[in-house]
């Protein structure tokens, strides 16, 4: 499939873990909607990767599929397990890094 492509997985049940495979050495993500409203994307962290600080100008919800996560927003540390969910407000610095895999969905809100 060319790369300017998106697949369809609309009308489909889907398995979230199955539509990302973790990547030695690397983080994998996978765009799976594209709206002017928002974009979720899953991301795939192998254990010692991380997304340095940042922050974006719109909420975002980082949901953990497998593993747990190590999050900070504005310096304070949370962890966030499989299940489990947090919220990363509008323009609040905020990093993720893997002590072990773990794989995630972030949904971001446009306003």
């Amino acid at each position: 499939m060319p790369e300017n492509v998106r697949e369809d997985l609309k009308e489909r049940v889907l398995t979230t873990n199955d539509l990302i495979a973790y990547q030695s050495g690397s983080i994998a993500s996978r765009m799976i909607v594209f709206k002017k409203a928002g974009t979720i994307t899953l991301f795939a962290f192998d254990a010692g990767e991380e997304l340095a600080e940042h922050s974006a100008p719109y909420d975002a919800i980082l949901a953990v599929t497998d593993g747990e996560a190590e999050v900070q927003i504005a310096g304070a540390p949370f962890t966030v397990r499989q299940g489990e969910m947090i919220i990363l407000p509008a323009n609040k610095p905020h990093a993720v890094h893997a002590a072990q895999r773990f794989k995630m969905i972030l949904t971001m809100i446009r306003e």
